[in-house]
């Protein structure tokens, strides 16, 4: 990891992004925050220092004041400071921990009278972080109880093509799939190779991240169908994808508030919370996918980000098919952390007065994700960065650390809540390395 960062920060540096937050695009400012290590990782009890360099138009800024605050990852700021940029450097001594975890620096500079900010995380012996969420004795009957009422249901679904999604090298079909008894339902794209022959492709269940919205982007990821695979890209609340992105946000802004969203929806009790049905949707897609004459009877890969990384992680953890698992940065990981003084899991429910009940907290552990982390026995890749305040490094190492299976890695320590495109190519070179 040593050796590959620096070639993460020239290309940073060279090819300023739109999706790279803390290097803005078209920007007139740079930030460059480096650790005095290189892998911006230490050793619990070691002093951690940050040099801070900041241009703008390119040139050093000379003389401008950089306040700072410092504290744990997504926890309260415990020092402030100030220092001055001299040849547009300075160094800003982050402290150390005396327990595994993520330290924040926190910056703003004020230029020309507009304010600019910036922040920088480290770890310290981030390998031994441990979930606070405990796994419940009846964890594994409450779910086996509910996939055997799902077996029940009949596997009900409609595709018809659609043509704006196909190409010379795949078709596309759109899918309204049945995932209960009561008729509720959700939708995804299915793409197909062209031609593809009978017993002859693994299948790819992506899940979607957080939020009510369309389904962004569907020939993004067209390489898996490309090199053979069939992909099903979902979404989780019964809308259809064809529907106006404005109809979209009207729903969202409807039924989607910080306190009262579908995150939040009967947390109160295990067996009405929302997201049973959506992990129950992820196990019911697999039912299509291998029901699929085109599947070469082996290979159930399951793949996604934020939340899409979550219900992966879920499905590889509730369903046998799975035979690998790709998680970005995942969501719903050590959600009650924030109980321990530290940071918690997206969507962050303690940001919320009340949240801490018993009954939720209760219900947090029957969905979290580093429950599901503890069963997984197949092949593993995850990837995240120090930077992220959406899902946090406190959260993601809990989840690696409990595996138990053959596991892979990916740190990408300056970035925030994104992936390179790089990154999800590499995600199907690993997956196409891993097919039995």
């Amino acid at each position: 990891m040593k050796r590959n960062l620096l070639s993460v920060l020239c290309v940073v540096l060279l090819s300023l992004t739109a999706f790279a937050e803390n290097y803005p695009y078209r920007s007139d400012v740079l930030w460059v925050t480096v650790p005095n290590h290189a892998d911006w990782l230490y050793k619990t009890g070691e002093e951690a220092t940050v040099e801070v360099q900041f241009y703008k138009y390119g040139i050093p800024q000379n003389g401008v004041m950089v306040n700072y605050e410092l504290g744990g990852d997504m926890m309260p700021s415990e020092i402030k400071g100030t220092i001055v940029l001299k040849n547009g450097k300075a160094v800003i001594p982050m402290g150390m921990m005396s327990e595994p975890g993520f330290r924040d620096c926190r910056m703003t500079a004020t230029v020309d009278g507009k304010t600019y900010k910036h922040h920088i995380k480290v770890g310290f012996s981030p390998e031994k972080i441990r979930p606070y969420t405990q796994i419940p004795a009846d964890f594994g009957d409450f779910w086996n109880k509910n996939k055997a009422e799902l077996a029940k249901v009949p596997l009900i679904y409609t595709k018809e093509l659609v043509k704006e999604y196909c190409t010379d090298q795949m078709d596309c079909y759109l899918v309204r799939l049945q995932v209960n008894e009561r008729g509720q339902a959700i939708y995804g794209y299915l793409f197909y190779p062209k031609h593809a022959k009978e017993a002859s492709c693994p299948v790819v269940l992506c899940p979607p991240g957080a939020g009510i919205k369309t389904i962004k982007e569907p020939l993004r990821h067209k390489y898996y169908a490309e090199h053979g695979c069939i992909r099903f890209e979902i979404e989780i609340h019964g809308l259809n994808p064809k529907m106006p992105t404005e109809d979209f946000k009207d729903i969202s802004n409807a039924f989607n508030g910080k306190e009262n969203g579908y995150l939040n929806n009967g947390l109160d009790n295990r067996d009405n919370y929302y997201m049973k049905r959506v992990y129950m949707a992820c196990i019911r897609s697999i039912d299509l996918l291998v029901s699929l004459p085109e599947w070469d009877g082996r290979n159930v890969v399951v793949k996604g980000g934020s939340q899409g990384g979550a219900l992966a992680l879920v499905a590889a953890g509730l369903d046998p098919r799975v035979t690998a698992c790709i998680a970005n940065h995942p969501a719903l990981s050590d959600m009650a952390g924030y109980m321990a003084g530290r940071a918690g899991g997206y969507p962050h429910f303690f940001r919320v007065a009340g949240m801490d009940t018993p009954d939720k907290l209760n219900t947090m552990a029957y969905y979290d994700v580093v429950n599901f982390a503890r069963s997984i026995k197949v092949p593993t890749r995850m990837t995240w960065g120090y930077n992220d305040d959406v899902c946090p490094p406190t959260t993601s190492y809990a989840v690696y650390n409990v595996l138990q299976c053959p596991k892979e890695a990916l740190i990408t320590p300056i970035n925030e809540h994104w992936t390179s495109e790089d990154t999800e190519y590499g995600h199907l070179t690993w997956m196409l390395n891993h097919l039995r």
